[in-house]
């Protein structure tokens, strides 16, 4: 509101109504609920459609009030006062942001499964669904590590949230005709029916109907991969979308096999170049509920200046984290019970041989869902210890501390 110039010589009450209309401010819409940026930048627009104007541009984690709501379009409410219309898919709630922020927290120290990059722009996901928000995003070439491994199915609706505060329940006041009614005595029960001639037959147990689920054929799935961006966040990416760095003189062996992780078990010297002795695992196919089915070590040779193979094994189910260092690593195999166990191998020269077998715990963070990863998360603010120790102790009992 524009205030006109008023001179102090047309007298205080004059001036006192003046001064009061110029601090009156236009009343602001109630805010009926709050939500979250989720991705990187979102342009609020001027009105619901996607080519409207745009009013303002917030980024990923920004506080929104929400003003309004219209189909699937929210007009929110920035920090600044600006108000603007955006889908209801760019936005989080607070169980959200708080599972972002605990799985950056969790995964900070768990141990990288090798460095993965991408040909082309890949956006993270808060979650392993294409439908979760993206927070941030991948850049051509940038370096990338590895986590987690996971397979869900492909869903066609976006998780429930809660970004409209719930309205409080209004009471029923008790009316005079309650208050009678409520003296007049229930009526006595009806009594029961009495059997059908055939009630024996009709309880006996039958086959179900076929139902139409079964003949819905198989249901479509996702292969995500956890990362770790190095600025620290985390979030899932599309695993199609990744290749893992390992050096191509090695890589040229994969036969066709997607390389899942990688590791360096040590260094041999040839002629003053210096060559990492490789582990790698692999998988065939993509898409299954396992995280890779072979692994392999890979030497160089002195004679033939080449990499050759120290050791192979294939049609395996194993399962995140593989635990490497300098000399000796482990791996986490299902039996053929079903049963997990972690095997551990140590090099002597060349050679790799198998040194121990000890059951496999399943308490790597990769197989926490977002639901328990949430509830963990509140549990270790309880001044219990968090997820990141106790793999980290785990990893200690198997491998020792950690090498360079």
């Amino acid at each position: 509101m524009l205030c006109p110039r008023t001179s102090w010589l047309a007298g205080p009450v004059v001036l006192l109504a003046v001064l009061a209309g110029c601090q009156t401010k236009p009343n602001q819409t109630p805010v009926i609920g709050t939500a979250w940026v989720g991705p990187v930048s979102l342009k609020l627009r001027k009105d619901i459609d996607s080519k409207s104007p745009v009013v303002a541009t917030v980024a990923h984690g920004e506080k929104l009030d929400i003003v309004g709501r219209r189909r699937l379009w929210y007009k929110v409410r920035t920090e600044k006062g600006v108000e603007g219309w955006t889908s209801d898919r760019q936005l989080l709630d607070k169980s959200q942001m708080q599972r972002l922020r605990s799985l950056a927290r969790e995964t900070a120290g768990m141990p990288s499964q090798g460095v993965a990059t991408t040909f082309d722009t890949l956006n993270v996901h808060m979650e392993p669904s294409r439908l979760s928000p993206s927070f941030t995003q991948v850049a051509p070439k940038e370096k990338i590590d590895v986590i987690a491994h996971r397979v869900t199915p492909r869903t066609a609706e976006a998780p429930k949230r809660a970004l409209i505060s719930a309205a409080p329940k209004l009471q029923k006041k008790q009316t005079r005709k309650d208050t009678k009614s409520s003296k007049t005595p229930t009526p006595p029960v009806p009594p029961a029916p009495a059997l059908p001639a055939d009630w024996l037959a009709l309880s006996q147990p039958h086959d179900p109907e076929p139902t139409e689920a079964a003949d819905a054929g198989p249901i479509r799935t996702d292969d995500w991969t956890l990362v770790r961006t190095p600025s620290g966040e985390s979030g899932w990416v599309l695993t199609s979308g990744l290749y893992l760095a390992i050096p191509d003189e090695v890589a040229q062996y994969a036969e066709g096999h997607r390389i899942m992780s990688y590791f360096s078990l040590g260094k041999i010297d040839d002629q003053g170049q210096r060559k990492d002795i490789w582990l790698w695992t692999t998988a065939e196919t993509l898409g299954e509920d396992h995280d890779f089915d072979g692994f392999r070590v890979f030497v160089w040779s002195l004679r033939r200046h080449r990499y050759e193979t120290s050791y192979i094994q294939r049609r395996e189910r194993g399962f995140f984290p593989v635990l490497a260092k300098q000399g000796e690593f482990s791996v986490c195999l299902e039996q053929d019970d079903g049963s997990r166990v972690r095997k551990q191998f140590t090099m002597t020269g060349n050679a790799v041989h198998l040194s121990g077998v000890q059951p496999c715990e399943k308490t790597a963070a990769q197989e926490v869902s977002p639901e328990e990863l949430l509830k963990a998360d509140a549990k270790d603010q309880a001044s219990k210890k968090s997820l990141v120790d106790r793999v980290k102790d785990k990893a200690k009992g198997i491998l020792g501390e950690t090498g360079p």
